[in-house]
């Protein structure tokens, strides 16, 4: 695996240069999401909720998480997997370590939480409750086509992966530029097996045979 030094191939920084590390990354990402204009993102949002809704059958379990500040989505895309019959658990965030989870039933049932975010009401499920889902839908900055997920660099998703079904799904979801050639990687990255864009739909990546 490449370490985090490890240069980037995708879109330039502006200057004419790709960026080379996850920093470079995470501060390109972030200003182009601020700067797109608010009928790009609720249309992206929309054609997300689509999207998602078709992911997951009925009685399935699902791990996602509820989109904040420039991330794309709403919780749209969760209404639309419950309404489709899935269970959805979204993060509690508690101390550092693996997330926690709660069950989200409807926009009504979220309350204000740390770093701005949303977190279901009530006790929280333990980490392994991640254990229970047949699909999990990770928030990312950005994806290449080995799956590997650029992420903002918190570390709860890396310490919380590793404590999914073998058969889970990872999905990530992002805008259509996010999903690039090639990110920096490091040992401890767990690769996605797909991502949902709103352009390009849901995109299987080269890296998973299964």
């Amino acid at each position: 695996m490449n370490s985090s030094g490890d240069q980037g191939a995708g879109p330039d920084d502006g200057a004419g240069v790709a960026p080379s590390s996850k920093a470079q990354w995470r501060k390109k990402v972030l200003r182009t999401r601020a700067d797109t204009d608010p009928a790009t993102r609720s249309d992206e949002a929309n054609e997300i909720a689509r999207l998602v809704g078709e992911l997951a059958e009925a009685g399935a379990t699902v791990c996602a998480y509820v989109p904040f500040g420039s991330e794309p989505g709403s919780i749209g895309f969760l209404d639309a997997l419950r309404e489709g019959g899935a269970r959805v658990l979204l993060p509690v965030t508690l101390e550092p370590g693996p997330l926690h989870w709660g069950e989200y039933s409807g926009g009504g049932s979220l309350i204000p939480a740390r770093y701005g975010m949303r977190e279901p009401r009530g006790n929280p499920l333990p980490p392994a409750a991640i254990a229970t889902a047949d699909i999990v839908i990770v928030p990312a900055l950005a994806v290449d086509r080995r799956g590997v997920r650029l992420g903002r660099g918190a570390g709860f998703y890396d310490r919380t992966l590793g404590l999914a079904r073998a058969n889970a799904r990872l999905v990530a979801i992002v805008r259509d530029d996010e999903l690039v050639e090639r990110l920096p990687e490091e040992p401890h990255d767990k690769r996605m097996h797909a991502v949902i864009a709103p352009g390009s739909g849901l995109v299987q990546l080269a890296w998973d045979l299964g």
